[in-house]
């Protein structure tokens, strides 16, 4: 190793020496030793080979020894052994504008967390805010710097593809000579997560519309470009692609380009035993060669003998089958769905009153609102002990004296203790019109233990909901070990609607386990785990999910008129 990758090593054991807390001599040693290599004007390979490097005042004995390791073998057991001991995720904490070791460590010591994603939910849920040395000022720059990191990771979370997809589209949109215009890939068959954004455009010519989109402001780079297909990078982190095609090959772009790539094999593949080829341009027959005009998308199926399949279903999982026979879901809509379950007030870890939350939803056309705030066992979100759930009981009963229209659900969202005993007595559930339970501690159970704790819970019948049923966290955690298929089973056998969590840092449940659950009888809510009144808006991310799921309305449990919702959650635990 030359001086500079030596001093780099250097610095980077007095980092995490800062990160696991040691003492701050010592880790002030190793940068001060850092930033005397890095002024150093001598040959450092010299210095070790005659020993001059230990007299340097800063240096050292020990010091030396490790600089003559890293400058000989290019490695240190000892940086190596830290490297182990420090979670990485806290390392990338540091890219953060202002969040420097000490505080890095503050956050993991206080929340227990350690990844990037992690400390993004813990934000948005208010629990930076109240640490000592921090505040909403520091929460809102510590929020705007994980978007600043996450700029350079290779996928990217919902809300941000699908506002850049938006803007792309506006834009072409609005370029004369533009027909048609679609957003497609992943973004359109709302998956969770998306590495680039493609977008279709029908236009005569395509040299405007392609300046136009190179030009953007949001474009960082142009990495290439063609006669039909311009592709860059965009400032948010996505790469994005504009095809311009004919008006006339324009269905068939839509559908190739939207997928997914196994969805599309079958839908060739069904054109060849139908004496017909398939591709991004055209549909055309074997037996002349002539083409089989598509006005539209709709038609490209029509064509095929199959009814439209709406883009979130088009994952080759049964769905070709169903449009033949004339038998696909009705998928749930926005219209759909008359209240909200699952949101949270400034009772526990929310930034909202209950006030605020309910007059929100209210405008947003629901019909009803849960605030489910955390129990007791989450004291990180200021959770409501039995006293304090009677006392806001009580607000919410003269809230509801007052609002017209318009019901506010006494609910709570009560821990899963280790053991899969509920973080309340029977009593207390007993008193709250909606009962969410979630795990939100040792996560790293086996999976057996995991899977015991969860169904334990789902036999108390005052659980209605199970929140966030895997813990997940999109880019940043996987879920803990579970036998997810066993616990959708008795979560279906028990009248227990599993949520769909809409975050868009969780959507779990996700689409598959929908997929898996739906047929056995599950019921799902879609729920936004709001913390504020714009929080209330990721619903639709989480609608994505349920409609990729194959969800109805009849599925989902506050697509419910607020009577049935009551009669169901009575009739249930009646049951239970």
């Amino acid at each position: 190793m030359d001086r500079r990758e030596v001093a780099d090593r250097l610095e980077e054991i007095g980092t995490l020496l800062e990160l696991l807390g040691e003492n701050p001599f010592k880790s002030r040693a190793y940068h001060n030793a850092a930033r005397i290599l890095r002024g150093l004007t001598g040959d450092l390979g010299e210095l070790v080979e005659t020993g001059e490097i230990s007299k340097i005042k800063g240096i050292g004995t020990a010091l030396s020894e490790k600089i003559a390791t890293l400058h000989a073998t290019g490695s240190l057991p000892y940086l190596e052994e830290l490297r182990a001991e420090v979670p990485s995720g806290l390392v990338q904490w540091l890219g953060i504008p202002g969040l420097g070791p000490k505080k890095a460590r503050a956050i993991h010591v206080a929340l227990g967390i350690s990844t990037l994603g992690e400390l993004e939910y813990a934000c948005r849920e208010n629990r930076l805010r109240d640490l000592d040395g921090f505040g909403e000022t520091s929460q809102r720059k510590v929020l705007d710097g994980i978007q600043h990191v996450r700029r350079h990771a290779g996928r990217f979370l919902q809300p941000v593809v699908r506002e850049e997809a938006e803007r792309l589209e506006a834009l072409v949109r609005g370029v004369p000579g533009v027909l048609r215009v679609q957003v497609c890939g992943s973004v359109r068959r709302r998956n969770e997560t998306s590495k680039d954004i493609d977008v279709v455009v029908s236009a005569a010519a395509a040299g405007a519309v392609m300046d136009a989109f190179a030009a953007h402001p949001g474009v960082a780079e142009v990495t290439g470009r063609g006669p039909t297909k311009c592709s860059v990078r965009l400032a948010a982190g996505p790469n994005a692609d504009l095809r311009v095609v004919s008006d006339d090959a324009f269905p068939f772009a839509v559908v190739y380009f939207t997928g997914s790539k196994a969805h599309n094999i079958a839908i060739r593949g069904r054109a060849q035993r139908r004496g017909l080829k398939l591709n991004e341009y055209a549909l055309v027959r074997d037996r002349d060669g002539t083409e089989v005009a598509c006005e539209d998308e709709a038609a490209v199926y029509r064509a095929l003998g199959l009814a439209w399949i709406p883009p979130e279903m088009r994952e080759d999982a049964g769905e070709i089958e169903l449009a033949e026979r004339g038998e696909l879901p009705v998928l749930v809509t926005r219209d759909d769905l008359r209240g909200v379950l699952h949101c949270h007030s400034t009772w526990s870890d929310g930034a909202a009153t209950i006030e605020a939350m309910a007059l929100a939803a209210r405008e947003r056309g629901y019909e009803y609102l849960a605030i489910c705030d955390h129990s007791k066992a989450a004291a990180y979100a200021g959770g409501l002990d039995a006293e304090r759930v009677r006392a806001q009981h009580r607000e919410i009963e003269e809230l509801n004296g007052r609002l017209d229209g318009f019901r506010v659900l006494k609910g709570i969202e009560v821990d899963i203790l280790p053991d899969g005993r509920l973080d309340f007595e029977d009593d207390v559930l007993a008193s709250v019109d909606l009962v969410v339970a979630s795990v939100h501690s040792r996560f790293g159970l086996p999976r057996d233990e995991q899977t015991d704790r969860v169904l334990r819970a789902l036999e108390c019948p005052y659980v209605d909901v199970l929140g966030h049923p895997t813990g997940r966290l999109l880019l940043s955690r996987d879920g803990y070990a579970l036998d997810l298929e066993s616990v959708l089973r008795r979560a279906a056998e028990r009248g227990v609607a599993v949520e769909v969590n809409a975050h868009p840092q969780r959507l779990d449940l996700d689409w598959r386990g929908l997929r898996y659950g739906l047929p056995r009888g599950l019921l799902t809510a879609i729920d936004p785990d709001a913390h504020d009144a714009e929080g209330l808006d990721v619903v639709d991310y989480g609608l994505g999910i349920a409609r990729k799921g194959w969800c109805t309305a009849g599925d989902v449990l506050n697509a419910r008129s607020l009577e049935a919702l009551l009669e169901h959650l009575r009739a249930r635990r009646g049951r239970a």
